[in-house]
């Protein structure tokens, strides 16, 4: 089970107009928006990456919106792994259970997750909050991920398991990110 005082949270470039011609763009940005409030009012730790940022442009603004106060880490790596920036702020949080999402599934999502389920981190891809160009890119990416003992979760499966309860101002404000 994932534990908001262990989990840390990696947002994978979600960036220009990638971020609208994948696969259902709409539905999953409206997963990682609900994602991201919810965890931010959870206290989870978040990690935000952008890919080439000067190419594929910068993070959709309909997420940047609600990662006020946080700056994206820049990378040319498919496997954020390879990022000395990102594996600084990756161990800075002290957690080891790790919620990714983004685009595209099928490579810097899945060479990232394989590449922290590799350093020992237990890693959750958020299967309702990735996508890809193709959908049998997705697919193959998040099956590839399952047979690397990636475990999926959705983003309400995922903020249940971090809420424990229902009761609160935090289970309040987050059912209502849900309904």
């Amino acid at each position: 089970m994932l534990n908001k005082e262990n989990t840390v949270f990696v947002l994978v470039d979600v960036q220009g107009k990638l971020s609208k011609i994948v696969q259902d763009s709409e539905k999953m940005i409206a997963n990682l928006k609900n994602l991201i409030q919810g965890l931010r009012l959870l206290d989870v730790a978040i990690v935000w990456l952008e890919q080439y940022p000067e190419g594929l442009g910068p993070t959709n603004q309909e997420l940047t919106a609600h990662l006020a106060g946080m700056e994206p880490i820049r990378k040319i790596t498919f496997s954020a792994c390879k990022n000395p920036d990102f594996m600084e702020a990756i161990e800075k949080t002290g957690r080891k259970q790790i919620l990714i999402a983004g685009i595209e599934t099928h490579i810097c999502v899945y060479q990232t997750a394989t590449g922290l389920k590799d350093l020992g981190y237990e890693v959750e891809v958020v299967a309702d909050a990735v996508s890809s160009r193709a959908s049998l890119n997705k697919e193959i990416g998040l099956e590839k991920m399952k047979s690397a003992g990636i475990q999926w979760t959705s983003v309400e499966m995922a903020l249940y398991e971090l809420m424990e309860t229902a009761e609160g101002e935090q289970f309040k404000r987050i059912l209502k990110l849900l309904k």
